[in-house]
């Protein structure tokens, strides 16, 4: 069970005083010390928090791997040639929204994306799209030939233990047999934390987990390294 940690919300705070600090790519690295598989991050349209020059360092620091999330456009495709990520994670994303909302429409959306992905793919790159648990939607994401999935775990993330948790739990789980069973490499994450994390983490088909806010903010408790360390005990 492999971890990667999304390193957004470093440079959101970064970004709340406009200042220089703290150097997400600096806590990509710690990360990385600790023991985490991989380094994500959300590049978005109006820049909010990760930008081109975090991207330009990652690429050249970094020893694991680097997943970019970003909307499937062209500006944030040519981003992803000149900056070549281990992979791209594409997202649905909208201007006003806190954080994303909601798995990628891969139906509503299969014509340009599937050009989109093309493109990416031809230049070395994997793509993954983060999606809800769908049967129809993970289906269509295998008719567009990526190379994995991330599954939305938002929902579930979002419930107190219960009858609904339970059931959300439920089509997670179905949700990843099914990509598994096509043949999908399968990840999840979207506001997993300390709290909730182990019941999906017994989902055997899921390879690996993206998980970011929960664990900056533990890190503005304890540190990077007691942080990552913490959530891959618990992943393991």
């Amino acid at each position: 069970m492999r971890l990667a940690v999304n390193i957004d919300h470093f440079a959101t705070l970064r970004e709340a005083r406009k200042s220089n600090v703290p150097e997400p790519v600096l806590a990509a690295l710690l990360a990385e010390q600790a023991g985490a598989s991989g380094i994500v991050c959300h590049i978005r349209g109006d820049r909010r928090h990760i930008k081109e020059r975090d991207l330009q360092v990652l690429r050249k620091t970094i020893k694991t791997k680097l997943n970019i999330e970003m909307a499937a456009t062209q500006e944030m495709k040519q981003i992803a040639i000149e900056i070549m990520p281990d992979t791209v994670s594409l997202v649905p994303e909208q201007e006003h929204e806190l954080t994303t909302q909601g798995g990628l429409d891969v139906i509503k959306n299969k014509i340009q994306l599937s050009a989109h992905i093309k493109a990416l793919q031809r230049r070395g790159m994997k793509v993954s799209i983060f999606v809800d648990p769908s049967e129809k939607q993970i289906k269509t994401c295998k008719e567009l030939n990526v190379d994995l999935i991330e599954i939305n775990t938002g929902k579930y993330a979002e419930l107190k233990p219960g009858d609904e948790r339970d059931h959300a739990e439920g089509e997670i789980k179905k949700a990843a047999q099914n990509a598994h069973e096509i043949g999908l490499e399968v990840h999840a994450g979207h506001g997993l934390d300390y709290w909730n994390i182990c019941p999906i983490a017994a989902i055997e088909e899921i390879t690996e987990f993206s998980i970011g806010f929960s664990i900056v903010a533990r890190s503005s408790i304890v540190g990077v390294n007691k942080a990552v360390k913490d959530m891959i005990q618990l992943l393991e």
